[in-house]
């Protein structure tokens, strides 16, 4: 099955032009990418809408992109930033109003709040059904590898996982990396 296209989400903090969306969208050329804010932000608000909130946006965007490229969601891969990649993940495995694609790609999933590693946000990663990437530096705060690698287990496709040597949570100065660790792993579902 051919991927159709790529719906991107942000982190908490930034905006669809956060870095690593524009390079991943570029590295992934000439297949169509989406890069979506959440309803807060384009409110011009900073403070996240709560969970069902973003989660339904995400819902609603990936079926307005699947219409707009005439195709099923199946044909799609959605995945973002932080924030944006858990939502995407909360999206696909929610069951109520569950949205099926081809796959999710994390970039610094955010397994728990820093500092507070017994907060986990798992609890629907059972749920994913798809092929998933996740992509974190070895020193992020939201979750070391060894506690990633430790919480991934519960998703029943393995996921692929990538860690970025020396990177923290924000990923600074690895776009480059992420984009072709992202556009690598979408080659591979073709």
């Amino acid at each position: 099955m051919k991927v159709r296209g790529l719906v991107l989400f942000p982190g908490a903090g930034s905006s669809r032009d956060q870095s690593t969306l524009l390079a991943i969208e570029h590295a992934v050329l000439p297949l169509p990418t989406f890069r979506l804010d959440f309803p807060y932000r384009r409110a011009g608000r900073k403070i996240p809408d709560r969970t069902p909130v973003l989660v339904q946006c995400v819902v609603d965007e990936v079926r307005a992109v699947a219409d707009q490229l005439e195709c099923s969601t199946t044909d799609l891969v959605i995945g973002g930033r932080s924030m944006g990649g858990r939502m995407c993940t909360m999206a696909i495995a929610d069951e109520h109003d569950v949205v099926s694609v081809r796959g999710v790609i994390c970039v610094s999933y955010p397994l728990h709040p820093p500092k507070k590693p017994n907060q986990l946000r798992t609890e629907h990663l059972p749920r994913i059904q798809v092929p998933s990437l996740f992509v974190s530096g070895t020193r992020d705060e939201f979750g070391s590898p060894d506690e990633i690698n430790r919480e991934l287990v519960a998703i029943p496709i393995p996921p692929t996982i990538d860690f970025i040597e020396g990177g923290r949570h924000e990923l600074k100065g690895h776009d480059d990396r992420v984009a072709a660790l992202v556009n690598r792993w979408l080659l591979s579902l073709q």
